[in-house]
């Protein structure tokens, strides 16, 4: 198949105009009639609401396509997304998902291979994501999904009040330096340090489990024996749950990406650490008090020497699709060179998606805004190791994940656990012996299958 070229892009003057023209449409909307309508499931994050309002450029160009957009909070989106796919329902075109679903999910056959369309798109050049990230949304040699925005980790923390303290530290910081450093500039109106609690396996689950790692830590040993009780993961999650509950923000159990961003970019806290797209919420002008003050240092460590994961919002067209052309154009669109040069001259540099494409770091415009965390971002990407990423052998892979269909309903009933004790319902030890009993179901499992 041979796709047509998209038409060269130009910079859209007053994007507020299609913000608010959009914003009549909550959670699921469609824009205009045309031949073929493509339904975009994707989450509710700032980045996303970027593509979303700017698509009024993609039907310019290709009025014979109308978008539909639902658009979910990331719980709901994992969940929807998931069902949808797995049962072969229909109901999506392009389906926003990640690394831990797409090299499943094309094993299984419920995604189309995008490589295919890659290669016969010009100018698309796949060869320009970070390879990291291409090698993690890949099956047997080829990409099944498409980075919209890659990720790992790290800690931001106000500078000016570093400065103001006295307080350095090292590269990369220790988990104990940020404990001490949470405390003392914690104080009434300000806590230390905003960390997740909301339940979920990609919301606490997200930096607890880069701390479980780096503490010594591990879901399962090499027979998939579960871990979850161990002194090492014992310590390294009530460290964690200390702290929040210390020198954290109000309502931690409740609090995900979305809570911890506004409490940062409103100078509400002194700390966050979280990922490294978060820049695009912290530096933009229009949503943060504290532009210029902000400090990046690499994923905090204990015992292991990195600990930042490794993580893609990308976006895949399920195998039921019965529109895939078009749903292609919309995604080679969404993620392409182009798209990044749009976003920087309509909406701002600052907000441009970030740690997709190489090319992106090579823009002098977002070069130059990205100083202080573009590098830092691209080395913390190149440090994970979804490979290796405890300090003891383990059967599986991933960081912030363990890329295991189970690990869905695991992750999620152990972020539970681990939301309540947060929330003071009930001890670490009480969280971890019920979070053992879950994951010696699944390794079960797995040990009958050696």
């Amino acid at each position: 198949m041979k796709l047509r070229k998209q038409p060269a892009f130009k910079c859209i003057a007053g994007a507020g105009a299609l913000v608010f023209a959009l914003s009549g449409c909550a959670g699921a909307g469609s824009l205009g009639t045309s031949d073929q309508t493509v339904t975009i499931a994707m989450v509710s994050n700032s980045q996303m609401q970027d593509a979303r309002a700017l698509s009024a450029q993609f039907r310019a160009e290709n009025p014979d396509v109308d978008l539909r957009f639902v658009t979910l909070s990331e719980n709901e989106a994992r969940a929807k997304i998931t069902a949808s796919t797995a049962m072969g329902g229909g109901e999506f075109d392009v389906v926003m998902i990640s690394n831990y679903e797409t090299p499943q999910w094309a094993e299984h056959g419920w995604l189309t291979n995008l490589s295919e369309f890659a290669r016969e798109t010009e100018g698309y050049d796949e060869d320009d994501f970070i390879p990291s990230l291409k090698d993690s949304l890949s099956y047997e040699g080829d990409m099944y999904s498409v980075p919209f925005y890659g990720e790992s980790s790290f800690l931001m923390y106000r500078q000016d009040l570093f400065d103001e303290a006295g307080i350095e530290l090292s590269n990369p910081p220790t988990w104990t330096e940020v404990a001490q450093a949470a405390e003392q500039l914690d104080r009434p109106g300000l806590p230390g340090i905003c960390l997740r609690g909301k339940p979920g396996w990609g919301e606490v689950l997200a930096p607890l489990n880069t701390v479980i790692n780096t503490f010594g830590g591990r879901w399962f040993d090499e027979d998939w024996n579960p871990q979850l009780t161990s002194p090492e993961v014992q310590r390294a999650v009530q460290f964690y749950v200390d702290l929040v509950r210390e020198h954290g923000q109000p309502g931690a159990a409740t609090s995900g990406f979305s809570e911890c961003a506004t409490q940062l970019a409103q100078g509400r806290v002194a700390m966050w650490y979280d990922s490294t797209a978060a820049v695009s919420v912290l530096e933009d002008p229009s949503s943060s008090n504290v532009v210029g003050q902000i400090g990046y240092a690499l994923a905090p460590v204990e015992e292991k020497e990195h600990a930042g994961w490794l993580y893609t919002w990308s976006l895949g067209i399920p195998e039921t699709s019965t529109n895939k052309e078009a749903a292609w154009r919309f995604i080679s669109w969404m993620t392409s060179p182009e798209y990044m040069r749009l976003v920087g001259e309509t909406l701002g540099w600052d907000r441009v998606p970030p740690g997709s494409r190489n090319s992106t770091y090579e823009i002098p415009e977002y070069a130059e805004v990205s100083a202080a965390y573009g590098p830092l971002t691209l080395e913390s990407m190149a440090n994970a190791d979804p490979l290796q990423p405890t300090v003891q052998p383990v059967p599986y892979t991933g960081v912030q994940f363990i890329a295991i269909p189970e690990f869905q309903d695991l992750g999620t009933r152990v972020s539970q656990q681990i939301s309540a004790a947060i929330a003071g319902q009930k001890s670490v030890s009480e969280a971890l012996e019920q979070a053992q009993l879950y994951a010696e179901a699944v390794g079960a499992s797995y040990r009958e299958n050696q």
